[in-house]
C-alpha cells in the first residue's frame, strides 16, 4: 500500500528485456536507506518486488501482464522515475490510499501553465471513466493527485512547481503514456452496487396473472 506522496526521482540504470518480461536496475539513494529484498516500490505507480540492492541502486522484474499493460515497458536506460516505498504504519498518511495496481494508461493531451499551476488533460480509457469525480482522487504515474475537470474520456489534474520539479511529470509532455490507478473507494462502490443490482431478484409488474395467484380474480 502506498500513498501517492513521491520520495524521489530515480533513473533508470539498466533495462534487459526477454520478451515481453523485463529486469530494471534503478538508481536511487533516499529509498534504499533501509530497503531489503522482498520489498514493494512504486515505481512509475507500479508496485514492484525488490530482487537484487545495492548502496545506490535496485533491480526488480516486470512480468508479462505488467508489461502489457503499464507504460514501463516503453521504459529506457537514463529514463526518470517516481519511487515511492510502501506506507508504515507508524508514518504521516499525506496522499490516498494507492495500491501501486495500475488499472490503465492515459496519454497527456495538453500542460496549461496558470499562475503557479501545471494542469494537465490526460485521456482515459473509456470503460474506466467513470470511475472520476470531481474533487476525488487519482493517481497518475503513482503521485496522488485531485481530478478538477471530467469531460467525456479525459481527466484534468493540477500541480504545483514542486511536483513538477519532484517527479516525473515535470519532463513529461502532450503524447507522453502515464499510468493512471484510479480510487481505490470508488472500484470497490462500484463492483459492490453493480453486484447488489445483479443479485437482485427481478421485480414483477401486476399483470393479470399476478391478480389470479395473489386471489385477486
Amino acid at each position: 500500500m502506498f500513498t501517492g506522496i513521491i520520495e524521489e526521482l530515480g533513473t533508470v540504470k539498466k533495462v534487459v528485456q526477454q520478451g515481453k518480461a523485463m529486469k530494471l536496475t534503478i538508481g536511487a539513494s533516499k529509498i534504499l536507506s533501509d530497503i531489503q529484498l522482498g520489498d514493494s516500490i512504486s515505481v512509475n505507480g507500479v508496485c514492484l518486488t525488490v530482487t537484487e540492492f545495492m548502496k545506490d541502486e535496485f533491480s526488480a522484474d516486470i512480468m508479462p501482464e505488467t508489461f502489457k499493460s503499464t507504460s514501463l515497458s516503453a521504459i529506457k536506460e537514463r529514463s526518470k522515475v517516481n519511487l515511492e516505498r510502501a506506507m508504515s504504519a507508524n508514518g504521516r498518511f499525506g496522499g490516498h490510499f494507492v495500491t501501486g495496481h495500475v488499472d490503465g494508461t492515459g496519454q497527456i493531451l495538453k500542460k496549461t501553465a496558470s499562475d503557479n499551476a501545471i494542469y494537465i488533460q490526460i485521456s482515459v480509457p473509456a470503460a474506466l471513466s467513470h470511475l472520476l469525480i470531481m474533487k476525488g482522487s487519482i493517481a497518475v504515474d503513482g503521485i496522488s493527485l485531485t481530478v478538477f475537470g471530467n469531460e467525456g474520456n479525459t481527466v484534468t489534474v493540477s500541480i504545483i512547481p514542486h511536483t513538477a520539479s519532484e517527479t516525473v511529470l515535470g519532463f513529461k509532455a502532450a503524447g507522453d503514456i502515464v499510468n493512471l490507478e484510479f480510487d481505490m473507494l470508488a472500484k470497490y462502490l462500484y463492483s459492490f452496487m453493480n453486484k447488489q443490482h445483479e443479485n437482485a431478484a427481478p421485480q414483477k409488474g401486476i399483470s393479470e396473472q399476478f391478480l389470479q395467484e395473489n386471489g385477486f380474480l
